[in-house]
């Protein structure tokens, strides 16, 4: 990763927090724009454009929820929300926003480091990677462009996040073949799986809803009960 290419915004009401993340960054040569509120975020977001944003779940004005909502409005920017609550539903309503990742406060600089490199080269570098792949990917009205990260549906560009493009990456490649919920996390997000199911779940409904006609009947992306998910063949 060249960080002298990237930008984060980070928007959290503990400024001392943001001035010891900007430290840990600066070593990584990656620049942080602070904001310290929901307003603020979303000006800076739209005026700076940065590569990735960290948003905090309780912030004056705005909540990060609220400005996660609207960024999906117009990016599909990576995005990891960090929450004071150590609890299920705060994660899985950021999931089902389009975040990409969470982390859990009062966290680790170093760890946050290492989420924000992770994501930026899994979507940033994600076209030059996938130079030496098959590039194209065509399964029923769907097309999976790879060198570009763009998937189309009947010619039209549904906007996804960097990991549900991993996620359906994985699947379109192998029609047929069921992949569990630990090789879609390792092989999406590039951790080791820790038995979180729900971060994989929310992802598959996602993508259900942006490409199935009915996700509550999808004929795709389906469910093998007890043992993961698949993309179907084409018969």
């Amino acid at each position: 990763m060249h960080g002298l290419e990237y930008r984060i915004l980070a928007a959290d009401d503990e400024e001392e927090l943001l001035d010891v993340l900007e430290l840990f960054l600066r070593k990584e040569q990656i620049q942080m724009i602070k904001a310290c509120d929901g307003e603020e975020a979303l000006r800076l977001f739209r005026q700076k454009n940065p590569h990735l944003v960290l948003l905090d779940i309780m912030m004056p004005k705005l909540d990060g929820f609220e400005v996660l909502r609207r960024i999906r409005k117009e990016s599909k920017v990576p995005a990891i929300m960090a929450t004071a609550k150590v609890q299920d539903y705060d994660k899985i309503l950021g999931l089902e926003l389009g975040a990409d990742d969470y982390v859990t406060k009062p966290y680790n600089p170093m760890e946050v480091v290492a989420r924000i490199k992770a994501q930026l080269r899994r979507n940033y570098d994600y076209g030059r990677e996938s130079e030496e792949k098959q590039e194209m990917i065509h399964l029923f009205s769907l097309t999976l462009n790879l060198a570009e990260a763009v998937l189309l549906k009947n010619g039209q560009e549904i906007p996804l996040t960097g990991t549900e493009l991993r996620i359906l990456e994985l699947l379109m490649k192998n029609p047929g073949r069921v992949y569990t919920k630990q090789q879609i996390f390792e092989y999406a997000w590039e951790d080791p799986y820790m038995g979180d199911d729900n971060t994989v779940m929310v992802h598959i409904s996602n993508l259900r809803g942006k490409i199935e006609d009915n996700p509550k009947q999808p004929e795709w992306l389906k469910t093998v009960k007890g043992l993961g998910y698949k993309f179907e063949k084409e018969k």
